[in-house]
């Protein structure tokens, strides 16, 4: 005789369910606390459901660069944009791509938002370039027209032009061996239209000007910088290696000077933040250089500081703006600061956008779209009604069809709700997760799936008892068929929602998002709080006799008396009948 399996469950054995609902009761709670210890009482929402502002920027080809536009720079582009809006302390905004050559993006209620679209939309070049000429922002009339500087090859200013006094504008200081180095970056007075240059020694003859550098001394004497459209012009086609015209402001006093190629950029800033000094009570841009960019940065100022005024100067120039043109009385090398008239917000902007370095692309503003948060409102209200109405229903069906299992269904359906609304909840401060209105529809179609999983355990459990097993055995013995089938139509769903994430972007990522976390949570509740909670029922007398508002009465599922196999005795053959 065979010995008994006993390491093996029968169909009809039954487990610890108050383990399983300690369990997940234990996890509620936990999830919970953790909401009040993070104090986050409410998901994070969206911009359609909060409110906010949705930029729209389409790159644009430049003249020096007419295929600029591809993918690697859009990505590119995201990325540093990305990364500036960040910066601003923004932690649920949305950069994503839209076609072949426009950028959205979406920054929620309580920001700035013409920060934002400074930000954003900011291309941050920045070169440092030696001055060559320098005169006050208007035209200058022909007869007074100032004496011609010709851009060296090299880059380098020559120290044998005829040039005006340097303008206002802020002051940098540098600093060199990690301390600060005063006195060696002086600023200028400003110069006003129609005044006389200083006494400078006569010149020594220079070689005839190429057309090009022609040219460029044409148009910085005829730049008018107080023009808007005129300064929009400038640069647009420069390259690095260029001698180019630019414009600076200082306290409402337009500049223009003539400067030479790029001898520093801005990959060469290795961290750049504003910084309130103390010592002056003012604001500053500090920025420290790279390795290679402190080795060029010392090699331009040590070839500035043997040069006289103005070709002593370096502006830095940011967009094809100078923001600054120091000049230079000694070799600098490990780290500079921008300073001049800078409050909190323009001096943190500006050390935001040099940190995350220069846009690849040109971007052009086409629209701005703000959500007001009134109409946010009213966009969740929809959504929570049309929540409410779905869930009303399938509790109704419940209620019609399975009577006394709705309660376990609706039980259910209870936990789900928690779990899903405070996991919802601690992810918004944990990986900025923002509740938006396809998020909202995701969630309202895990009202559906969750139910359905209760249905097919339902209705195994039901066949079991039309076979004419008793409730308890038929719970057990119901579980693995059920358990099957609720593992596979949920592996389908969490598929088609992973699938759905990493194809699309933006809110309907928050769609996908939903739908996949809800699905998860569905096997948890199944797993440890319903099948436990029918074992538990199944044990009561109300479901155990079958009441007719159980939803388990044997004689309305049709029940049959099980069959019973009895054995055929042959009876033993009369040898006379033989």
């Amino acid at each position: 005789m065979a010995a008994p399996n006993r390491g093996r469950k029968p169909a009809g054995a039954q487990g610890k369910p108050g383990r399983a609902l300690a369990l997940i009761l234990i996890a509620m709670v936990a999830l919970t606390g953790g909401m009040f210890l993070a104090g986050q009482l409410t998901p994070r929402l969206g911009i359609d459901l909060a409110g906010g502002t949705t930029i729209t920027l389409q790159a644009k080809n430049t003249v020096a660069n007419k295929n600029a536009i591809n993918e690697t720079n859009m990505k590119t582009a995201v990325g540093i944009i990305e990364r500036r809006v960040n910066g601003l302390g923004v932690q649920e905004a949305e950069v994503q791509t839209q076609g072949n050559s426009n950028i959205i993006v979406n920054i929620p209620k309580g920001t700035n938002s013409q920060q934002a679209r400074d930000q954003v939309g900011t291309t941050a070049k920045l070169f440092f370039r030696p001055v060559l000429t320098v005169a006050a922002g208007s035209p200058v009339p022909p007869a007074s027209a100032p004496p011609t500087a010709s851009p060296t090859p090299s880059g380098s200013p020559s120290s044998t032009a005829k040039t005006s006094t340097p303008p206002a504008a802020p002051s940098v200081s540098a600093t060199t061996q990690g301390r600060a180095v005063t006195g060696d970056l002086k600023k200028a007075p400003t110069p006003s239209p129609g005044a006389s240059s200083p006494a400078a020694p006569t010149p020594t003859p220079t070689p005839p000007a190429d057309p090009a550098a022609t040219a460029l001394q044409k148009q910085f004497t005829e730049l008018d910088c107080t023009n808007e459209a005129a300064r929009s012009k400038l640069g647009d086609d420069a390259k690095p290696s260029d001698s180019v015209v630019a414009c600076g402001e200082d306290d409402g006093q337009w500049s223009k000077y003539l400067l030479g190629p790029a001898e520093v950029d801005g990959t060469d800033i290795d961290e750049a933040k504003g910084v309130l000094d103390q010592q002056r009570g003012m604001w500053i841009v500090t920025m420290d250089f790279t390795k290679s960019g402190s080795k060029k940065f010392a090699k331009i100022t040590s070839e500035l500081s043997k040069q006289q005024a103005p070709a002593n100067q370096f502006a830095i120039v940011l967009d094809g703006e100078v923001v600054s043109a120091p000049s230079v009385n000694q070799t600098l090398s490990a780290n500079a600061e921008i300073s001049g008239s800078f409050n909190q917000q323009s001096a943190q902007d500006l050390g935001n956008i040099l940190s995350y370095g220069a846009l690849p692309l040109e971007f052009e503003e086409q629209s701005v779209t703000t959500v007001t948060a009134a109409l946010g409102g009213e966009q969740l209200r929809a959504g929570l009604i049309a929540g409410a109405i779905g869930l009303a229903l399938v509790i109704i069906y419940l209620v019609a069809y399975y009577r006394g299992l709705a309660l376990v269904a609706i039980l259910s359906l209870i936990v789900s709700a928690i779990l899903t609304y405070t996991i919802m909840t601690l992810l918004g401060p944990g990986i900025g997760f923002a509740l938006n209105l396809p998020a909202v529809c995701g969630a309202i179609v895990a009202i559906g799936i969750t139910a359905d999983s209760f249905i097919v355990y339902f209705e195994r459990i039901r066949d079991e008892i039309r076979e004419g097993r008793t409730l308890r055995p038929a719970v057990e013995r119901a579980w693995p068929r059920a358990r099957r089938t609720i593992m596979v139509s949920d592996f389908v769903s969490f598929l088609a929602a992973a699938v759905l994430f990493l194809v699309t972007v933006g809110k309907v990522q928050g769609f996908a998002f939903t739908l996949g976390l809800t699905t998860v949570l569905d096997v948890v509740v199944v797993f440890l709080f319903t099948k436990p909670i029918m074992t538990i029922l199944a044990r009561k007398k109300f479901f155990a006799d079958g009441h007719s508002w159980s939803g388990l009465d044997p004689k309305r599922l049709g029940a049959k008396p099980p069959l019973r196999r009895s054995r055929r005795i042959s009876a033993p053959i009369d040898p006379k009948e033989a």
